[in-house]
């Protein structure tokens, strides 16, 4: 199964330092049944493209907990089938059993520089927009109207470096 987790730089220097990666509290995000029943219509690659944004935004809350973390949102996109649904929480939510091994991870998706700012302002009012509030509504869309860059798993060293 393709698990979205949702992370930081710092996150990924330890997922590369040390070849592997416990998510905070095990949760990640995937083509879950729920989600696919929550849409009308939409192929595979939308739902999953669904679940990864669900990661992004969660990786805004984890931005909003560290005032000294780099302002981008991160997801690290896995393959793996040691995970157990929980509807119960989110559509597209899952809980992993373990950490993950570097060589699970399938891709990594990065906000771009330009996207600092818009990031930075969402990550303060993420908790304000899921409780309807238009501003911080407008906030996050700034910032999810910025592309996650992708990466193969081995550029991250490249990547990590240039940061």
């Amino acid at each position: 199964m393709r698990v979205y987790l949702p992370a930081t730089i710092e996150m990924l220097r330890k997922l590369v330092a040390d070849g592997k990666l416990q998510p905070p509290g095990g949760t990640g995000f995937a083509l879950t049944p729920a989600l696919r029943e929550s849409y009308i219509s939409g192929s595979t690659e939308e739902l999953e493209y669904a679940a990864l944004m669900d990661a992004a935004r969660a990786s805004l809350r984890l931005l909003s907990d560290d005032e000294k973390e780099r302002p981008r949102r991160v997801v690290i996109s896995v393959d793996i089938e040691d995970v157990t649904v929980r509807s119960d929480l989110d559509a597209a939510v899952v809980k992993l059993s373990g950490p993950v091994l570097m060589d699970d991870v399938a891709a990594v998706h990065v906000d771009a520089e330009e996207a600092e700012e818009a990031v930075r302002a969402a990550s303060a009012v993420i908790d304000a927009a899921d409780l309807g509030d238009l501003d911080a509504e407008f906030a996050l869309g700034e910032a999810e109207d910025h592309e996650l860059a992708w990466y193969a798993p081995g550029e991250l060293p490249f990547l990590l470096e240039l940061l």
